[in-house]
């Protein structure tokens, strides 16, 4: 087993940028539309103790994580809807553990994962609708000092909710839950 696939921190490997292709397209808008019922199914009758446990050493609580995905994925949605109408728009960068340490961390699990389902669909039907070109049309990320086309915005985006389930379900194994 690799070291990458021993760290807790990346439970099922480092995000890996593919070159564009249909089947990935799709393989990619799949983890895009099926993301809030996975996360759904992984979060299952957890109760508010479990929910509050880190998923791993040094990690948020479940809670926190559930609700830091909602937000990763309202910036993505922006950024895309910002690529699509402007020419390279540079995005604004945020600090998560801030983010995630804000009162709305503590709201029920329920409120992101309702709100994923939302936000997934129109990320869904945005992004099925896109033509090949537009998924070379980029963003600039100021932090990084780099540009990021949709295309590989898409494969992050993908990876990060699949990444964030296994946290999720790897918790669950690890506590026997």
């Amino acid at each position: 087993m690799s070291e990458q696939a021993t760290d807790p921190r990346y439970p099922i490997g480092k995000y890996a940028p593919q070159p564009f292709s249909a089947e990935q397209l799709k393989e990619w808008l799949n983890d895009i539309k099926n993301l809030p019922f996975l996360l759904e199914q992984a979060l299952g009758d957890l109760d508010e103790q479990q929910l509050d446990t880190p998923y791993r050493e040094g990690g948020w609580s479940i809670r926190r994580l559930t609700h830091h995905i909602a937000d990763a994925h309202t910036n993505a949605y922006t950024r895309f809807k910002l690529a699509l109408t402007e020419d390279n728009p540079t995005v604004k960068p945020y600090d998560e553990n801030l983010w995630a340490g804000l009162k709305d961390s503590d709201l029920p699990v329920s409120v992101s994962v309702n709100f994923l389902h939302a936000l997934h669909s129109r990320f869904y039907e945005l992004a099925r609708n896109m033509d090949r070109e537009d998924w070379d049309r980029t963003i600039f990320h100021p932090a990084q000092q780099k540009q990021f086309t949709l295309w590989q915005q898409l494969g992050m985006y993908a990876w990060h909710g699949r990444h964030h389930v296994a946290h999720i379900t790897t918790a669950r194994g690890k506590n026997a839950w």
